[in-house]
């Protein structure tokens, strides 16, 4: 009679894991997938009423795909499906092989693109209403509990309308989403993957913008105000190797978008904080260093030290500037001023010797 019992209950046990109703542990959610047509950059940004939604839903891998899986989320569909993408089968066939393979399917939603900008997406009919998707050449857009189509809608059509970098996209996308009404339980967290070939910190990893906000009352708030602090960190250096790559292919009409591209970018940092001297700096040496623009460059740098004249390493950049100029005569003479007042910075003594040597082969 207690074997009986105890089996009932364990038979109960199974039941409830294999029909998941229980909309607590559902990733009630909106995401969208992205290709960048332009960039070939690939993403998923995600907002939820769940906690750490970004530990959940978004995968991606650079040359290869991305996906989103949510509802009563299988996480084996995120490395499980970037496989069958990298083996040649397409956005449609990775989505149907792994709801075949899922015997909870009817529970599960699930939004995949690949590298070419082919999408598909599934909603099962036991996810919380409301749940749809929608998908088209370049993105996916899926949700469940949430006000009404509509949200769906916004984010799709917004994502098509929205010019610059597939980041900037994908957060549009999301506020739309948020505006038509979101999850309708509400919000907790929101995350943001953006993946390009040696996109990440320095060039050793795809992971171009991993962002998350794991438990916030506003977090596409939260998440917006990290991205731009990683635009500034991290993201020139990203769009500046992105460059050299194209150049050292030869792809030069291409490197050249990016490069305008990237001085737009600036000018938008530049008009959010024009009266920062670390990002004056910053901007000049990207724009001298990387031959985009000199002139503009030496009139950030000197913005950069008259705001902050203690800084001997904004010097060094204005004197960077004037050399690529080739007014190798105000080059030597802040180098050799920045010698005097720091002598063992080895970077100070080789400039000064670069500068020389130039201003001897110039014969001035």
């Amino acid at each position: 009679m207690i074997k009986s019992i105890l089996s009932l209950i364990f038979f109960c046990q199974l039941l409830l894991i294999a029909q998941p109703k229980e909309t607590s542990s559902v990733v009630a959610t909106y995401s969208i997938v992205a290709w960048d047509s332009s960039t070939g950059d690939l993403g998923v940004a995600v907002q939820s009423k769940f906690l750490g939604v970004g530990a959940v839903v978004p995968y991606a891998k650079a040359g290869v795909g991305a996906i989103a899986t949510q509802a009563f989320a299988n996480t084996t569909f995120g490395p499980r499906g970037l496989e069958l993408l990298e083996s040649g089968e397409t956005a449609q066939q990775t989505v149907e092989q792994l709801i075949r393979e899922d015997t909870s399917a009817e529970y599960r939603q699930l939004g995949v693109i690949d590298a070419h900008g082919n999408s598909f997406a599934f909603t099962g009919p036991g996810c919380n209403n409301y749940a749809g998707h929608l998908y088209g050449y370049t993105y996916t857009v899926q949700g469940n509990i949430l006000a009404g189509r509509e949200v769906i809608v916004a984010m799709a059509r917004t994502f098509e309308n929205s010019p610059g970098d597939l980041a900037d996209r994908l957060l549009n996308a999301l506020d739309a989403g948020e505006k038509a009404g979101g999850d309708k339980r509400g919000r907790q967290s929101a995350a943001l993957l953006v993946v390009q070939d040696k996109g990440g910190y320095g060039g050793f990893n795809d992971k171009m913008v991993d962002i998350r906000v794991d438990d916030d009352s506003l977090p596409l708030v939260e998440l917006r105000r990290i991205y731009n602090l990683w635009k500034e960190t991290f993201l020139f250096d990203a769009r500046l190797r992105m460059i050299a790559e194209l150049n050292r292919k030869k792809k030069f009409i291409r490197a050249d978008e990016e490069k305008k591209r990237l001085t737009e970018e600036l000018n938008i940092q530049l008009r959010l904080k024009p009266d920062d001297p670390a990002l004056l700096n910053n901007i000049a040496w990207i724009l001298a260093t990387n031959e985009i623009d000199y002139e503009r460059a030496l009139e950030l740098a000197k913005r950069a030290v008259r705001l902050a004249p203690g800084q001997l390493s904004y010097l060094d950049t204005m004197a960077e500037c004037f050399f690529r100029l080739k007014h190798y005569t105000e080059a030597v003479a802040i180098e050799a001023e920045l010698v005097t007042k720091d002598p063992t910075n080895d970077e100070y003594w080789k400039q000064l010797q670069r500068f020389k040597e130039a201003k001897q082969k110039a014969g001035n």
